[in-house]
């Protein structure tokens, strides 16, 4: 395996485009919109992506290991993500996806890809994957896929690297914005980007699952990163549409308007729901005359 930094091996561009967005709905109200292109960061690790990986590959490989083991969902972009990066860097890659009905059926396009990037697939019940994080039960996982010496990424890559590799996000934006807002799953992008801002510049987080936990677990995930919990961001967790990779008929209709007023194809799941809230706070007065807001565009819609 190659000695080279993964940074330097994967070729990502940086800092990512930050892209002005004329849209009346804003301008009305005095507010500069702005989109922080990281869907452009790279073809295969796109957005947050790259930024919570980089740092564990990495670590895995100064550690010598050869395996990556994650965890995901059927539609998972982590999942997606973590294979494409084992294939650029030669790592071979284990991804544990929820639910074990899943097994038989026949592959999504998204686990489909996994499995053309070499990604082996190990589908686990339910049960067993809410209780995933517990030493015995991932000992007992990885006993049954072999993977007792692979590497440990967590669920949507949410730990204190990935979470030191999204500050660079929002060093990037320094001095360029007043808010920074990003579509939540797990935190960990939203506690890296609060904690690169400068003084002045506050993070926000529009949740896309149910539940008011992300609290609590972005909190956490700084604290585990940085020492302590930042005080420089906020959650608004009105905004996930009946929760993860669920839509409504409304929000699907704000999202082709957007796409046809500023020829960005917008991802459902995640940035279709920030720019959903941001446009409601907007109108809702959330944010004084003058402030600059920027929505970080963490992906594109998946191609089949």
């Amino acid at each position: 395996m190659s000695s080279t930094p993964p940074a330097s091996e994967l070729s990502p561009r940086l800092p990512t485009p930050l892209q002005p967005v004329t849209d009346p709905r804003f301008e009305a109200r005095g507010l500069r919109l702005l989109l922080k292109r990281d869907d452009r960061i790279h073809p295969d690790l796109p957005g947050n992506k790259y930024r919570k990986l980089v740092l564990n590959l990495e670590r895995a490989r100064a550690r010598g290991h050869h395996t990556l083991l994650t965890f995901g969902g059927a539609y998972s972009n982590h999942l997606r993500a973590t294979a494409a990066a084992g294939r650029l860097l030669g790592f071979g890659t284990v991804g544990m996806v929820r639910g074990d009905e899943l097994a038989d059926r026949p592959r999504n396009a998204s686990l489909a890809r996994c499995e053309a990037d070499g990604m082996r697939l190990h589908f686990i019940d339910r049960s067993t994957y809410r209780q995933k994080a517990e030493p015995e039960v991932l000992a007992r996982l990885q006993g049954q896929t072999a993977t007792e010496d692979a590497y440990v990424i967590p669920e949507g890559g949410s730990n204190a690297l990935a979470v030191q590799g999204c500050a660079a996000l929002g060093a990037e934006l320094r001095g360029h914005t007043d808010v920074a807002a990003v579509a939540c799953g797990t935190g960990g992008t939203l506690a890296g980007l609060a904690a690169g801002l400068g003084p002045g510049q506050r993070a926000l987080g529009i949740p896309v699952l149910k539940g008011g936990f992300l609290g609590s677990g972005t909190a956490a995930l700084q604290r585990a990163a940085f020492g302590v919990p930042g005080t420089n961001w906020t959650l608004d967790d009105r905004f996930h549409c009946g929760g993860y990779a669920r839509t409504t008929a409304e929000l699907n209709a704000f999202a082709d308007d957007f796409e046809d007023r500023h020829g960005l194809p917008v991802e459902r799941i995640y940035v279709a729901k920030l720019l959903y809230a941001l446009t409601a706070l907007s109108e809702e007065g959330a944010f004084a005359p003058g402030t600059r807001v920027t929505a970080v565009v963490t992906g594109t819609p998946p191609v089949a």
